[in-house]
């Protein structure tokens, strides 16, 4: 396992927090996610060898929210 940190930008309330958490643990490869909104970001446990990064980006994206950096 691998962990995979990443800034969002737009999480508002824990309504958003919920829902960015709830499509990363979704994902296949996906072991865990711990998101924060006063940090601004999530950490993303993963198997690299199921999932890559950029799945992460565009998971976040496709809710609405931006990623940082």
């Amino acid at each position: 396992m691998e962990r995979f940190v990443v800034n969002i930008e737009g999480m508002h309330c824990q309504g958003c927090v919920k829902n960015v958490t709830t499509l990363l643990r979704a994902l296949p490869g996906v072991s865990g996610a711990r998101v924060s909104l006063e940090e601004a970001r999530a950490e993303i446990d993963y198997d690299p060898q199921a999932i890559q990064p950029a799945r992460f980006r565009e998971a976040i994206e496709s809710a609405g929210f931006d990623v940082a950096g």
